[in-house]
C-alpha cells in the first residue's frame, strides 16, 4: 500500500514533528511515542518565543487561547492558532501553526499539521491530520473498533495489520472532511480529496477523489 506511506500523504516542511515522521513508514507507526516526542520538543523552544505555563505546556506567544479552554500536558501549540471557548486538549496534541481548535472541540494523541481547521464540535484522538486539511463541523475521528479488537487497515483486497487498538484517522495534506462525518478506525484519506457531509468513512480514500454519501469514490475531474 504505497498510497498509505507518509511521504505519499505528508509534506513533512509544514510540522515540527518533521524528523520524528520520517523514521517511520506509516503514520499510524508513530502515534505510540507522540507523548514523549512533545515533551522533547518542548524542551527546544525558544522561552522568547513560547509561554510555558505548566510543565510540559509550551504556547507560542502569538497564539490565542481562550480562558475557558482546557489544555492538558503535554501540548505544543504553535504561532498564531486559535484554541476557542470550551476547547479540550486532553494531552498529547502537537497542534501545528496558523491553526483553529474551535469550540467544544477534543484533541487527545494528535500531531496536527500547520493551518488545519478543527473549527466545530470535533473529536480527533489517535490521528495525524495534513496541513490545510480540514474538518467540517461535527466530523469526528471514531478510533476504537466497537469489538475492541486491533485495528487493521484495508485498501480493497489489500490488508495490513498494525497490532494497535487505537487509531483514529489520518487525514493528507488538503483534505477537506464534510460536516458530522464519521472516519472509522484506521481510516486513511489521501491529499486533495472530499469527504462529503454526514459520511461514514473506511478503510483508504485515494489521493485526488470525492466519497460520496453512499461509498462511491470518485477521481476529481
Amino acid at each position: 500500500m504505497e498510497n498509505v506511506k507518509i511521504t505519499e500523504l505528508y509534506d513533512l516542511s509544514h510540522t515540527i514533528a518533521a524528523d520524528y515522521l520520517r523514521r517511520f513508514t506509516y503514520p499510524w507507526e508513530a502515534l505510540k511515542g507522540i507523548s514523549d516526542l512533545i515533551i522533547s520538543l518542548g524542551q527546544t523552544l525558544d522561552p522568547a518565543e513560547y509561554d510555558n505555563p505548566q510543565e510540559n505546556v509550551w504556547i507560542h506567544k502569538t497564539a490565542k487561547v481562550f480562558p475557558s479552554a482546557y489544555i492538558g500536558a503535554p501540548c505544543i501549540i504553535g504561532a498564531e492558532t486559535e484554541v476557542r471557548h470550551c476547547a479540550f486538549i486532553r494531552g498529547s496534541a502537537l497542534v501545528g501553526s496558523g491553526c483553529v481548535v474551535g469550540n467544544s472541540v477534543e484533541l487527545k494523541n494528535v500531531i496536527i499539521f500547520d493551518n488545519v481547521q478543527t473549527p466545530h464540535y470535533n473529536y480527533v484522538g489517535d490521528s495525524i491530520l495534513g496541513y490545510r486539511s480540514h474538518m467540517g463541523a461535527g466530523s469526528i475521528t471514531s478510533n476504537v473498533k466497537s469489538d475492541k479488537t486491533n485495528v487493521v487497515i484495508r485498501s480493497g483486497n489489500e490488508t495490513i495489520e498494525t497490532g494497535i487498538k487505537k487509531i483514529g484517522a489520518m487525514l493528507g495534506d488538503y483534505v477537506e472532511v464534510g460536516c458530522n462525518s464519521v472516519l472509522n478506525p484506521g481510516t486513511i484519506i489521501g491529499s486533495n480529496s472530499n469527504i462529503y457531509p454526514t459520511s461514514c468513512v473506511r478503510g483508504v480514500v485515494p489521493a485526488g477523489s470525492i466519497w460520496k454519501n453512499d461509498g462511491t469514490v470518485v477521481r476529481k475531474v
